[in-house]
């Protein structure tokens, strides 16, 4: 009768289920976003008789009407392709989208004129005046569209540069863009301006090939994703014509771009305007910036227009860009805000040299910015200065997680507070080789990102003979510089010296280079001495406790111009402080919950109504008082991939007080799937696990005497060994004193190590604090998965003495391993596995008796194995 009664609730269920099924499966999706593709003419030119056609495409808003527009830009070597995905989500977030290539890339024609008022600012003038005569485009006025412009890199330069010449602009997202062009190409760390500065020779050369590269190519497809690819990137350009739908072949290259008889001049200068490939080839000969070079430059940067930006610009900045640095956003910032135009900075984990790129934070932060301003939603400002940090790893990925901290006022490169480090060394001879060969290495343009570690971090090289190192006392607290550093040297010698001044993070296994960022300085140097003022690349970075600074000069970098004349100059501390920014204002909410943390009690509570309605009820799971002693006891456990496939085939074994148990077979055996039951991780399709009488489920009790490492070790990188250990007790909620954290420290036998930085740990390191995590609070159960991986000889026979010892005190332990001559001398007993199957159990010494090796010597658990293998197929 109950089983009858249940059927009704249960074909409901299954009904309900069906129909919200198929209304899923038929409820009609959106219609994939089109974009018209146009060739719009615009004029410019000093003259105003130069005519270009730029290829477009236009996006109407999805809900259709009236709607602010917004003006996309390319990076350099980008089209108008490189935006489409990003057009066409802000067309889906309700604005009108243009996107188009530049004059001088993909299907445009013209010529390269690096963002110059006179060329591309007249361009995206014109592409404004097509958008005011659309139909679905929002007006504040007649010929005045309400306008948002965002771009990256060289997209980034032309939001800047339209907004300076055309107030018809309401709002700006420029992204990992510059300043000064010419400041970019010619640093110099004193300030005294790109006239002294260095030239950027990697970078330069490396766009200038780029529109070198063929037409139909659209430039080096590398730096478009380097420098147009994030977020809603955009600029824009367009002109007075009616644009007229593009036929098909929407990458055919501009008539006339092939023509044979130019061939040796597109060879040389590609696509660039005559003067501006005369201008790089007389710069990249000297290495010096001419006046004429620097003139050029600065008239296609917002420095050459002071009070000129007047709108609401959100500038987002990358920390590992090594050609835009945070400096050039600084400066941008301070210009407009001194207008009194709203301004906010973010420095994120991106740039020209890799990174994590932070696409949906990016792309989530201008639609807010466009949507205060463009769509009037009042949306608060939110915090003006937003700093993107390592904040771990997520639990349940394993994968790095950033976290952003925030202050409500930006502090710029110096910091609100400053603290003075002490660095001392004696004065060093410095060698610059002929022809600046061999070179140290900071960061390589184009494949930087290769050499970041974790945490932005970049490995470099420094030639011996050629650089002079100053360093501080171990630091008694962490340090979090953010801005640029600042420090006084002095050099001694004849004649001019370049020098490359980089500040290293010294604690970990290695030197570690912030960002990869160096600061270039040309000194004229005396006998007498000559003090130069360096101001250090601006980062974000926290130096741990016990970690020093280090400050090195090097007379080389491989990624800028050096004199070809060699050198010998003594190189010393004008002062031996080098004085660091801070900012304590700026805080960093914690990465949040994963999104299964607040779903899983929502589906838990969803199965619990469902077993509800259809009336079942959970077993209750009584102990069998029988097994109360026995740590271990599986009987018929089977688990099945999805495929079908058995990972666990019926597997039954029994494991004693006091044994020290080896869990063998290959990869594939099923060990780790049996390991993941056991701690109640997976259920199994068939079978039980029981420990010490309890039936083992997902979050049951006795789990609380089982401590395990399986699958890896799992730290957060930023926090020491300590404090991990700490960490992991105080979330098991557990009193302290039951951990014994002083006995498993003791295992850990890391030392001072265990007040570093777990990203400072070797594999070896991190393995034997893992498994002091899982001694943690002495388990009668321990169980450990793979734990010699990275140990050395010394390390694994040490290891082999803490397992039997722990196992002597009358605890049990189960180690998981595929290298059976290890397990040989560990364990007392085994489980042997193969294919999910077992193949034998019992104790080491009873199998080795009656084995014998092929060459008729006593023999090994492996011969063990293979006989039985063998006698199984």
């Amino acid at each position: 009768m109950k089983l009858a009664g249940r059927r009704p609730v249960a074909l409901t269920v299954a009904v309900l289920l069906a129909v919200g099924a198929a209304v899923w499966a038929l409820w009609p999706s959106p219609p994939p976003m089109r974009g018209l593709d146009l060739r719009i003419p615009v004029v410019d030119g000093p003259a105003g008789d130069q005519r270009v056609t730029l290829d477009a495409s236009f996006f109407p808003p999805a809900g259709g009407g009236k709607a602010p527009a917004i003006l996309l830009a390319h990076g350099f070597g980008g089209s108008k392709r490189s935006m489409r995905d990003q057009a066409v989500l802000l067309a889906q977030e309700g604005y009108a989208v243009l996107t188009w290539s530049a004059r001088g890339f993909g299907a445009s024609t013209g010529q390269i004129a690096l963002n110059s008022p006179d060329y591309e600012v007249k361009d995206v003038q014109q592409l404004i005046d097509w958008l005011a005569r659309r139909p679905e485009v929002l007006l504040d006025a007649a010929g005045d569209p309400r306008l948002g412009v965002a771009g990256g890199s060289y997209g980034g330069a032309i939001s800047l540069m339209s907004a300076a010449y055309d107030p018809r602009i309401d709002a700006i997202v420029p992204q990992i863009t510059w300043y000064d062009l010419a400041d970019a190409l010619f640093p110099d760390a004193t300030g005294a301006g790109p006239e002294q500065g260095v030239f950027k020779r990697m970078w330069a050369g490396l766009f200038f090939s780029s529109a070198i590269d063929s037409p139909q190519s659209g430039g080096l497809g590398g730096l478009a994703g380097a420098t147009g690819g994030t977020g809603a990137g955009a600029a824009g350009a367009d002109g007075g014509g009616s644009g007229q739908p593009a036929g098909p072949g929407d990458g055919t290259p501009p008539a006339g771009t092939a023509n044979p008889a130019a061939q040796a001049q597109d060879v040389q200068c590609g696509r660039f305007l005559p003067a501006i490939c005369e201008m790089y080839q007389q710069v990249a000969k000297t290495g010096r910036a001419t006046p004429e070079a620097v003139q050029m430059l600065r008239r296609s940067s917002p420095v050459s227009m002071p009070g000129k930006i007047r709108v609401p610009t959100l500038l987002i900045q990358g920390k590992r860009d090594s050609l835009f640095p945070l400096g050039q956003a600084d400066a941008n910032a301070r210009a407009i805000a001194a207008t009194g135009a709203p301004v906010q900075v973010a420095w994120f984990d991106g740039g020209h040299d890799g990174g994590d790129g932070e696409v949906d934070w990016v792309t989530g932060s201008t639609l807010d910015w466009f949507g205060r301003w463009l769509k009037k939603d009042g949306a608060p400002p939110g915090d003006v200065f937003t700093v993107t940090r390592d904040g771990g790893r997520d639990p349940g990925t394993r994968r790095p997680v950033l976290v952003h901290a925030g202050t409500g006022a930006y502090p710029g490169l110096a910091g609100t507070t400053q603290a003075a480090i002490t660095i001392s060394g004696p004065d060093q001879q410095v060698a610059g080789p002929p022809g600046g060969s061999p070179a140290a290495i900071s960061t390589v343009p184009g494949v930087g990102s290769l050499l970041n570690g974790l945490g932005g971090a970049g490995l470099a090289i420094d030639m011996p003979g050629q650089s002079a190192a100053f360093e501080s006392g171990p630091l008694a607290a962490p340090l979090a510089v953010t801005g640029s550093p600042t420090v006084r040297v002095r050099v001694h010698g004849t004649g001019e010296v370049t020098l490359f001044a980089k500040l290293y993070d010294v604690g970990g296994q290695r030197p570690a280079l912030p960002q990869g960022l160096v600061a270039p300085v040309r000194v004229t140097a005396t006998e007498q001495g000559t003090t130069a003022a360096i101001t250090l690349p601006a980062i974000d970075y926290r130096f741990d406790a016990g970690h020093r600074l280090r400050l090195v000069l090097s007379t080389t970098d491989m990624g800028f111009a050096s004199p070809a004349e060699p050198s010998v100059h003594r190189v010393g501390l004008a002062s031996q402080t080098i004085t660091v920014p801070t900012d304590a204002a700026l805080t960093a909410a914690g990465p949040g919950l994963a999104w299964w943390t607040w779903a899983m009690p929502l589906a838990a509570l969803a199965v619990a109504t469902a077993l509800l309605l259809i009336g079942r009820a959970r077993r209750p799971d009584e102990p069998d008082p029988e097994l109360a002693g026995v740590p271990l006891q599986i009987t018929g456990l089977t688990k099945r991939y999805r495929n079908g496939e058995l990972a666990v085939d019926d597997l039954s074994f029994r494991v004693e007080q006091g044994q020290v148990l080896g869990l063998l077979g290959p990869n594939g055996a099923g060990k780790t799937t049996t390991m993941r039951m056991l701690m109640g991780l997976i259920r199994p399709d068939a079978g039980e696990i029981r420990i010490f009488g309890h039936r083992v489920t997902p979050g049951a009790p006795v789990l609380s005497r089982l401590g395990s490492f399986v699958e890896g070790p799992g730290f957060l990188p930023h926090l020491s060994g300590r404090e991990n250990l700490d960490l992991y007790w105080r979330v098991t909620g557990r009193p302290g004193d039951d951990a014994h954290m002083e006995e498993a420290l003791e295992i850990a036998g890391l030392g001072a190590a265990l007040d570093r930085a777990v990203r400072t740990y070797s594999q070896g390191m991190r393995q034997r604090l893992a498994i002091a995590q899982a001694m943690l609070g002495l388990p009668d159960l321990l169980v450990l998965d793979e734990p010699t991986n990275g140990l050395d000889p010394p390390q694994i026979a040490e290891m082999r003495g803490v397992l039997i010892r722990y196992a002597a005190q009358g605890r049990t332990v189960i180690v998981s391993s595929h290298m059976l001559a290890e397990v040989e001398q560990t364990c007392d007993h085994v489980v042997m596995m193969h294919r999910g199957r077992l193949v034998t159990a019992g104790p080491v010494s009873d199998l080795l008796g009656t084995a014998v090796s092929s060459n008729g010597s006593k023999g090994r658990l492996e011969d063990v194995f293979l006989d039985l293998i063998g006698d199984s197929r």
